[in-house]
C-alpha cells in the first residue's frame, strides 16, 4: 500500500497524511480492551507506509512511547495503517496486541485526519461514532483519537463544528466506555486561542466534554513559520497571530494542564514548520515539567520517530 504523507501549507495547514486506498473488508476480532493510562502519555502516530510491514512495527522500534496510533480511520472506511491492521488475520493482531500489551503501549486508531471533513461534509455524528466504536471493538482496539480537522466547520465560526464534535465524543463514550477505552483529540494548538473562532473551537468543546477526553495531543505545528518554535513561545508566550495558545496558557483558560500533551514532527519533512530539534523539545519539556506539567508529549511519526527519538526527548525530564 502506498501512503500519502504530504502536509497541507495553508495558514492553519492540515497535519497528517492523505490516505489514497479503499477500505477493505472487515473481519471479526474477538480481543477486548480493557484501558486506562495515567500521565504522562508518549503518542507516537504511523500512517506511513513501510516496505516489508504490516501493521504496527516490532515493540523493540518504539520503546519509550505508552501509546501508538494507527492513521486513520475515515468516515468511509479504514484506510493506511489501520488498514493495514484489517489485513492482519485475527491469530496476527492478536500476538501483535499482546507484545504491545507486555510492553505497556496502547494501540489506538487516529480518525479523520487531513482528508475527511465530517461535519462540513454531511456525516451524521451519532451513527459515525457508532460506526467508528464499533470498528475498535470490532479489531480489539484500546481507542480512539480524535483528529479532526474540518477546518473550514471551524472557521466558519456558526457552532456547527462544536457542536458536531460534542455530539461525536459523547456518543464514542456511550460505546466506548471510559475506563475500558481511551478516547483522546488531537487538535492544533490555535483551537485554543480565546476570541479567535466564532464557535468557539476547542475551548467550547472542551468546557462541554472534555471530562470525557482522556487527554489532547496538542498540534504545536504547521501553524507558520515562527509558531511555537522557542520553549517560550511554545509554553508560555504564543505569538499574536495565536494568542494564548502556548501550553501554560491554554491551561490558563481552563483546561487541566495534566491533558495538554505537547505534539510535534519528527523531522523537517513531517511538517511545514514547528520542528525542534530532540535536545531543544527535551529542554523545554523539562523546563515544563519544573512547572508542575507531566502530561507528555506526541510525534508525527514513525518511523522517523523511534525509541531513539524517544529516548532524546524524555531524557532531562521522564527518562525512559
Amino acid at each position: 500500500m502506498l501512503a500519502v504523507f504530504v502536509l497541507g501549507f495553508s495558514l492553519l495547514a492540515v497535519v497528517f497524511s492523505s490516505p489514497v486506498k479503499s477500505a477493505h473488508a472487515h473481519r471479526n476480532n474477538t480481543l477486548v480492551s480493557n484501558t486506562t493510562l495515567a500521565a504522562p502519555h508518549w503518542v507516537i502516530y504511523s500512517d506511513r507506509s513501510i516496505s516489508g510491514l504490516t501493521g504496527p512495527p516490532p515493540v523493540s522500534e518504539v520503546e519509550g512511547f505508552n501509546v501508538f496510533a494507527l492513521s486513520f480511520l475515515l468516515v468511509n472506511g479504514a484506510f493506511d495503517k489501520a488498514e493495514e491492521w484489517t489485513q492482519l488475520t485475527s491469530a496476527q493482531r492478536a500476538t501483535i496486541k499482546a507484545q504491545y500489551a507486555a510492553a505497556g503501549i496502547k494501540l489506538i486508531v487516529s480518525v479523520f485526519g487531513s482528508t475527511d471533513a465530517p461535519t462540513s461534509n454531511g456525516a451524521d455524528p451519532i451513527a459515525t461514532a457508532d460506526s467508528m466504536a464499533a470498528w475498535v471493538i470490532q479489531y480489539g482496539l484500546d481507542g480512539v483519537d480524535v483528529d479532526y480537522e474540518d477546518f473550514d466547520a471551524i472557521n466558519a465560526g456558526d457552532g456547527k463544528a462544536e457542536a458536531w464534535l460534542v455530539s461525536f465524543t459523547r456518543q464514542l463514550r456511550v460505546k466506548l466506555p471510559q475506563g475500558q477505552y481511551l478516547l483522546t483529540h488531537a487538535p492544533v494548538a490555535p483551537w485554543f486561542s480565546p476570541g479567535k473562532f466564532g464557535g468557539g473551537a476547542y475551548l467550547t468543546v472542551d468546557s462541554t466534554v472534555g471530562g470525557l477526553i482522556d487527554w489532547y495531543n496538542l498540534q504545536f505545528y504547521n501553524q507558520g513559520s515562527n509558531e511555537y518554535t522557542t520553549c517560550t513561545g511554545l509554553l508560555t508566550n504564543s505569538s499574536s497571530t495565536w494568542p494564548k495558545s502556548a501550553l501554560f496558557q491554554i491551561a490558563a483558560s481552563g483546561v487541566p494542564l495534566d491533558k495538554l500533551v505537547i505534539g510535534k514532527p519528527a523531522t523537517t519533512s513531517d511538517a511545514s514548520d514547528g520542528f525542534m530539534s530532540t535536545s531543544t523539545l527535551a529542554s523545554c519539556l523539562n523546563t515544563a515539567k519544573i512547572s508542575g506539567w507531566n502530561a507528555g508529549a506526541m510525534v508525527w511519526e514513525f518511523p522517523d520517530a523511534n525509541s531513539s527519538w524517544i529516548s532524546s526527548v524524555r531524557a532531562l525530564s521522564f527518562p525512559v
